[in-house]
């Protein structure tokens, strides 16, 4: 049984063989053979560009060297131009008109009373309220009306041009001028001057500090500014704008970093590109934040390991009136004010603060800002303030 199913086997994958090659050769002779004369005509690929090559098929055109070759001409920006500020001698004087126009109805007012036939002591009280409404002070009004009534008492009679000459004498009394007002900015022996502007925010401590290189620039002094306001946005900035008006340079650091450093790092800037001052700017700050004072007396001593300070100057914003006296009064305390710069004059009638504010420290006003000008800020000089009080 086993053989035969062998068999079979056998016969069956012998006939499949043979169907196949059967099937094969029926393919092989349906193909057509080629004709003899075909040829393929195959088209070239482009050629791949080198490193270097266009990638475009190159055209033969006219080549140029580089000499040839228009160059676009690179403008360099322009540096800001310098400016020369205006000389201070006679500021004061020249801006006498705007200074009369806003503080002379206290003048106007005392001269007035003072012209009565009869001074009763109705008129005497009269005379100190307008004193005291100026700011003049208690102590200082008091003087004032004692020296007055003695005088026109001895006088008798009284004409206009008397009477205005006895106001402005005793108003000189007051404002003192025997008093030295000079900004020190020369020591004697050295170089440079340090200068350290303190104040509280918003009386013009940034804009005092430009303008006051423009003053010194303006008699022939070369100056460093030292931005140590790093607290308030864009101090820096507002400080070294007003340096490259009159080429000055700035020393200034990171948005909130260490004043102490940067001053420091100003003044010695300072010595070692042999300047005449250098201007400390520092940060506003409120004078009952005993933190903030603090540190502003650690500024003054840094400054102080590199230099002796000729200056600290207090900015006292005019307006303030008596709350300016106790801002200043605390700052005496911390950092020792040398003189007394007073902002916003102009926009106030009570010009007696500059009597008061004396009084207070000890030490004398030497600058008043008597506008948004660049160039108004001006020495104090007491005899052109007096006159712009009681008028011509």
């Amino acid at each position: 049984m086993e053989t035969v199913i062998l068999v079979v086997i056998i016969a069956v994958v012998l006939l499949g063989a043979i169907g196949g090659l059967v099937v094969g050769t029926r393919r092989k002779k349906s193909l057509p053979a080629p004709p003899p004369s075909a040829t393929p005509d195959l088209t070239a690929p482009p050629a791949e560009p080198h490193v270097g090559d266009e990638a475009e098929t190159p055209r033969d055109e006219e080549r140029r060297t580089i000499e040839e070759v228009d160059l676009p001409v690179v403008v360099e920006p322009e540096a800001p131009a310098i400016e020369v500020p205006e000389p201070t001698a006679g500021r004061l004087v020249r801006l006498r008109a705007r200074l009369s126009r806003s503080q002379n109805a206290l003048g106007k007012g005392l001269l007035t009373l003072l012209s009565r036939e009869h001074l009763d002591d109705e008129t005497w009280e009269e005379i100190e309220e307008i004193l005291l409404t100026a700011d003049v002070g208690v102590m200082p009004t008091q003087e004032l009306v004692d020296g007055l009534r003695e005088r026109v008492k001895v006088l008798g009679t009284r004409t206009p041009d008397e009477l205005r000459g006895l106001l402005r004498e005793e108003l000189l009394k007051l404002v003192g001028t025997d008093v030295d007002r000079v900004v020190k900015t020369e020591p004697e022996g050295r170089k440079p001057g340090v200068v350290m502007v303190v104040g509280v925010n918003g009386t013009g401590k940034t804009t005092t500090t430009g303008k006051l290189a423009r003053v010194l620039v303006a008699d022939g002094r070369t100056v460093v500014l030292g931005a140590a306001d790093t607290f308030r946005a864009a101090a820096a900035d507002q400080l070294q704008t007003w340096g490259e008006r009159v080429g000055a340079y700035t020393v200034r650091g990171p948005e909130g970093g260490d004043p102490a450093s940067i001053a420091f790092d100003a003044v010695k800037e300072g010595k070692e590109m042999g300047v005449d001052v250098v201007l400390i700017d520092t940060a506003g700050r409120l004078h009952t934040k005993t933190g903030l004072m603090d540190e502003l007396g650690k500024v003054k001593r840094v400054v102080e390991k590199q230099a002796p300070l000729d200056e600290v100057l207090l900015v006292l914003d005019a307006t303030t009136g008596q709350n300016g006296l106790v801002q200043a009064r605390v700052f005496a305390e911390v950092v020792d004010i040398t003189g007394i710069v007073l902002t916003k004059l102009d926009g106030t009638a009570k010009g007696g603060i500059v009597v008061a504010v004396q009084r207070e420290l000890g030490v004398p006003v030497k600058l008043i800002g008597l506008g948004e000008g660049a160039d108004d800020l001006a020495p104090f000089e007491p005899e052109a303030f007096v006159d712009a009080l009681i008028g011509d």
